[in-house]
């Protein structure tokens, strides 16, 4: 299930804010809300995760984005959903810099993504980011089983990689989205992605028909 909203309502939302709607620009942002809250969630580290609540940065992207949303339509050079995706990152960057400023040395004794039983609510649960009401107990256990096993891969590998695995396979971005996020050409992203599907499936130690990551 895509993490993100359908891109035709929010087409249609943009060109209603656009003509000065201010109830479009509302439902342009709440809709992206929780969109925005799981992939700030994807992107925290275990001790930031820790002290600040994902909904605070989320809160604080939308109000920036309100204030923004004038200058990017009348210059859209990315998806709407990119553009947030974009304000959100920048925002958690800043957000690790300011706390390992403050107290450096608590923080960086807890490095890491937030992985299952490593932190609280703040815990990533790629069950509840991807639903599925047709597995069986056994099935969903096995399947949590693996996520975990995804999730403590991804620790391992560099950020670079990490972040266009989650892009692709969390986040569910074309490769097209993705070369846009990272401002690379569409054969440059694709080779990133396939590099760095390598280094996942040699941490797992799985086929690609095993890992699923196809």
């Amino acid at each position: 299930m895509p993490l993100w909203p359908n891109s035709d309502e929010t087409l249609q939302l943009l060109n209603n804010a656009g003509g000065g709607d201010a109830g479009a620009v509302n439902q342009l942002l709440e809709r992206h809300r929780n969109s925005l809250r799981r992939a700030v969630h994807l992107r925290l580290d275990r001790a930031l995760a820790r002290r600040v609540d994902a909904s605070d940065i989320v809160q604080d992207v939308l109000v920036e984005a309100n204030t923004r949303l004038a200058d990017y339509l009348r210059d859209p050079r990315l998806p709407f959903h990119l553009w947030l995706r974009q304000l959100a990152k920048d925002r958690i960057i800043d957000m690790h810099r300011r706390h390992r400023g403050a107290q450096r040395r608590s923080v960086d004794r807890e490095q890491g993504m937030s992985v299952p039983g490593a932190g609280g609510q703040s815990s990533i649960n790629l069950a509840g980011l991807l639903p599925d009401a047709e597995l069986t107990p056994a099935a969903a256990a096995l399947r949590r089983e693996l996520e975990e096993r995804f999730l403590l891969a991804l620790e391992q590998l560099e950020e670079d990689d990490r972040e266009i695995i989650l892009m692709r396979h969390v986040e569910q971005l074309g490769n097209t989205e993705v070369a846009q996020a990272l401002d690379l050409s569409p054969a440059a992203a694709g080779m990133r992605h396939l590099r760095a599907l390598r280094k996942l499936r040699a941490i797992l130690g799985d086929t690609p028909s095993q890992a699923g990551w196809t």
